[in-house]
């Protein structure tokens, strides 16, 4: 039986619970460290001068011991603030689980339904006490307003760079942009190479296929930032709704289109072989969506930061 619910969805995958509990990590739960590293490096690329100084102007004036204190360190900064009471009183977690997907069921796609429709941040509350239950594209929108307006203050200033940073990787993360009943694929086993134990389809987007291109963040970004930089005029428009559909069908179209081919791993559990030739269609998809990602933070930095 597959559970689902929008609130836990991020939670491990019941289905593969038993190949967990042989000692593996559990999955990642966003593009892995490295995505995220190297859609900031790639947006410090197409950073204009002003803008990238008042970032990094920024970046020095935080003292938060979440994260390292660089750009590409500070991109997984959400993640770990999330996680900081997880297992305790849960209240970073329960407050901001949720910002960092939107849930377009790929039966059924309905962006408003997927955004909890759209709840307004109540007057005179700053963008990281909104509401819990609301999408990444409307947490991009509000904390983009926050740091180009002059008043805001510097606390709330470095938080809505920081969220920035990180929710530009997640909406170009085509998992993070679709449901089919299976929490974002985190309840589809599946193989590839030589794995004898089951992996999360999921877990197979955030990190398997990323570090097929590289394993250095700096090198990927680099060799990303020249290979589409012909794209940049193409790419670095839009809002975040625009960007949120793409990566839904990058899910449709490429990440759910899996092998028929089925096996059992080491402990019994029925995965989806995943094969050469769905590995070959999906890297260059999962480049895309890194440098499309790292573009498009590249335009809400140089927007803000004027």
């Amino acid at each position: 039986m597959v559970l689902h619910a929008k609130s836990c969805r991020r939670a491990l995958p019941i289905v593969v619970m038993a190949a967990l509990i042989a000692g593996r990590a559990a999955p990642a739960l966003a593009w892995g460290v490295e995505g995220h590293e190297v859609t900031a490096l790639v947006a410090e690329h197409f950073l204009e001068p002003a803008a990238k100084t008042k970032l990094d102007a920024l970046l020095a004036s935080d003292h938060d011991t979440l994260t390292k204190p660089d750009l590409a360190s500070r991109a997984v900064w959400a993640d770990k603030f999330r996680d900081s009471d997880r297992n305790t009183t849960k209240v970073h977690y329960l407050a901001t689980q949720n910002w960092h997907f939107v849930d377009i069921e790929l039966s059924a796609p309905n962006f408003d339904e997927a955004c909890f429709n759209h709840p307004a941040v109540p007057a005179d509350t700053p963008a990281s006490k909104g509401p819990a239950k609301t999408c990444v594209a409307d947490k991009i929108e509000q904390f983009r307003a926050e740091l180009k307006d002059p008043r805001t203050s510097k606390a709330e200033r470095l938080l809505a760079l920081k969220f920035l940073l990180h929710f530009a990787g997640d909406i170009h993360q085509p998992m993070h942009a679709v449901d089919n009943h299976d929490r974002g694929g985190n309840s589809v086993p599946v193989l590839f190479g030589r794995h004898t134990a089951g992996s999360a389809l999921h877990h197979y987007w955030d990190e398997v296929l990323v570090e097929k291109i590289g394993k250095d963040s700096e090198q990927v970004a680099a060799m990303l930032a020249a290979k589409y930089k012909d794209r940049k005029t193409e790419w670095m428009q839009g809002e975040p709704k625009d960007w949120a559909l793409q990566s839904f069908a990058v899910a449709r179209d490429v990440a759910y289109k899996l092998p028929s081919t089925h096996a059992k791993d080491k402990h019994g559990v029925d995965c989806v072989v995943l094969d050469q030739a769905y590995e070959d269609k999906s890297v260059p998809r999962v480049e895309e969506q890194l440098a499309k990602g790292g573009m498009r933070l590249a335009k809400i930095l140089n927007e803000a930061l004027q």
